[in-house]
């Protein structure tokens, strides 16, 4: 998964990590709100969700301590981060910035 994941990251396109979980509450709802997002933001950015569970290294790497944690990065580099849901305006404005 992390060479895949860096290569995503890489990416010319703004990417924006959903670090989860499946047992978070907070999390179901971060994920509808991200479902709205993608269809606002279409092709300008991508949208992934990482399992803290399946993948804790990964985690670990990018010191996610809670969860959701939600992490934007556009060619290899951390542009932003926070923890808690967000709402689809906040989120839609910030990939905008970036794309």
């Amino acid at each position: 998964m992390s060479q895949k994941f860096q290569e995503i990251i890489d990416s010319e396109r703004p990417v924006l990590i959903d670090f989860f979980a499946t047992w978070c509450q907070p999390c179901k709802v971060q994920s509808s709100v991200l479902t709205t997002v993608k269809e606002k933001i279409g092709e300008n950015a991508r949208i992934i969700k990482v399992d803290v569970d399946q993948y804790p290294a990964l985690a670990n790497q990018y010191g996610v301590r809670g969860v959701p944690t939600l992490a934007i990065f556009k060619k290899g580099e951390m542009l932003w981060k926070e923890s808690g849901v967000h709402d689809v305006n906040t989120l839609t404005q910030l990939l905008q910035q970036y794309v």
